[in-house]
């Protein structure tokens, strides 16, 4: 269990059966009566935020949350299949609940899972990638006006705006967060 003084940007704790992880917090002590600790939490499971006053020395649950290296399989319409890389179980996600990292996902490529309760909620991927276009418009000779862009198919099906000198083929590295390009490899 955690105390409201072990509390940090980041701590994830359980309130009620359900997963949060706190994103701001502040000890504040009114006229008359204890300090308390006002929290903005995000649900883990839905990511709605939501504002809880503890009091000072409250104690709250720590969530069941686990994270396990695994490798990703396949797609199978909606789902993402991983296989747990020490059980060789396989276990399935719900796309959407990935935040849009599925789009950076290879087959058999290895990466973190969040399990709550041994239900995937989260993917860690890396904060860049190295991935190759399958498919753009090839540049125009002497094109070179800065800042120009132009849309480009990756290899896991994601499309990003490249800079117009990159080609078909190409390998280049990809901010995971901004799903911005970086530069060619």
């Amino acid at each position: 269990m955690y105390s409201t003084t072990d509390f940090r940007k980041g701590l994830k704790i359980e309130v009620e059966g359900t997963p949060y992880e706190i994103v701001e917090f502040q000890h504040f002590k009114p006229g008359k009566g204890g300090a308390m600790v006002r929290t903005k939490l995000r649900n883990i499971l839905t990511g709605r935020m939501q504002d809880i006053t503890f009091r000072s020395g409250d104690k709250v649950d720590r969530p069941d949350l686990e994270t396990r290296e695994m490798q990703f399989l396949y797609r199978e319409n909606d789902a993402l299949i991983f296989m747990d890389m020490t059980t060789y179980e396989q276990l399935e996600m719900d796309s959407a609940g990935a935040g849009g990292k599925d789009g950076f996902l290879k087959d058999g490529q290895q990466c973190k899972v969040l399990l709550y309760r041994g239900k995937p909620l989260d993917i860690d991927i890396p904060a860049s990638l190295v991935l190759t276009v399958t498919e753009t418009e090839p540049g125009a000779k002497g094109d070179t006006v800065s800042n120009v862009t132009k849309p480009a198919t990756l290899e896991t099906g994601l499309v990003i705006q490249v800079p117009i000198f990159v080609n078909a083929g190409d390998k280049i590295k990809v901010d995971t967060r901004s799903r911005e390009y970086l530069g060619r490899e």
